[in-house]
């Protein structure tokens, strides 16, 4: 089959690969401009060389065998690397915490910079200008029900039900080593993670700090303008240090309105009479991993209508 994919973050790319692999032609759709999403890396110009920012996710943990191969062989083509402050099992991009997305959008058909806002289905699926013959919504759960609602309502209830916690993050490069002996530190009051980015495995650069303020405080203060956020996380992590800090050379903030998901625990959804499907971490879990999973759940799915109507037409 001719398969439309409307994001390509880590589970549509995951659900790609493995469609992919079974033979079907997948063409991911994605408005962002390259591989990321919520493991985007952010660069910054500063007076001391440009500084790197994994302004969404931190890390990656790997517990499912199957995920657990994955990364292995991210690990083997130098795609990853342990990252000890977040625990044993923690893993990061190198050089880049998007450095396992970029390498899985390499092989595969994803139109960047493509804002899909509607689809239609006559018998066949109509994405953009294009026709497929099954169609996969891999967005967050907020962007599923605006785009399917019209075709399948129990899984445009299910996205709703799915609610997202917000995060806003600051970006601060300063002008030499910041006074702590951790790489990461949580729990600091509105911060609800602070990590030395520029210490990660493969980073270059002058010293930076990602710090994520918790889903309460970016919950009250969602619609706060970035330099009002810049202001009260870069005072509270001045509160933290306890001593004078080295010059801030650069800053940036971002708003994560769909940072964390509720997750259903449902795994993947597969509608086979209209050949519609979804993905994603709110239908499994909070985490990179359980994104890769649902992916390749959903293409499991997909695998075994295929094998039925085949088995039906003999």
């Amino acid at each position: 089959m001719r398969i439309g994919i409307i994001g390509a973050g880590m589970a549509g790319l995951s659900c790609a690969q493995a469609l992919r692999d079974q033979g079907h032609h997948p063409v991911l759709f994605d408005k962002g401009r390259g591989p990321g999403g919520r493991m985007s890396t952010r660069r910054i110009d500063t007076p001391l060389d440009e500084a790197a920012f994994d302004h969404g996710a931190q890390y990656l943990t790997a517990r499912d065998p199957a995920f657990v191969a994955q990364v292995d062989r991210w690990a083997q083509a130098g795609h990853v690397a342990r990252w000890s402050p977040a625990g044993p099992d923690a893993w990061v991009g190198t050089p880049a915490m998007n450095a396992p997305v970029r390498a899985m959008a390499g092989d595969l058909d994803v139109r960047w910079s493509t804002v899909i806002d509607s689809v239609s289905h006559d018998g066949e699926w109509r994405i953009g200008d294009e026709r497929f013959d099954a169609a996969i919504v891999a967005v967050p759960a907020e962007q599923v029900a605006p785009l399917i609602a019209a075709h399948d309502g129990a899984l445009a209830d299910a996205a709703r039900s799915a609610v997202s916690d917000p995060c806003w993050t600051v970006m601060a490069a300063f002008d030499g080593p910041v006074s702590l002996a951790c790489d990461r530190v949580t729990d600091l009051g509105a911060i609800g993670s602070a990590v030395r980015n520029s210490a990660k495995p493969g980073r270059t650069g002058p010293e930076a700090w990602v710090l994520q303020a918790s889903a309460d405080w970016s919950r009250a203060h969602l619609e706060d303008t970035p330099e009002m956020v810049e202001q009260a996380l870069l005072a509270a992590f001045a509160d933290h240090i306890g001593v004078v800090s080295p010059a801030i050379i650069a800053t940036s903030a971002h708003r994560w309105r769909y940072a964390k998901t509720n997750a259903l625990d449902r795994g993947a959804f597969w509608n086979a009479d209209i050949q519609l499907g979804a993905c994603g971490d709110w239908l499994l879990g909070p985490r990179i991993e359980a994104a890769w999973l649902s992916g390749h759940r959903l293409a499991s799915l997909v695998g075994r209508t295929v094998s039925t109507a085949a088995e039906g037409r003999r």
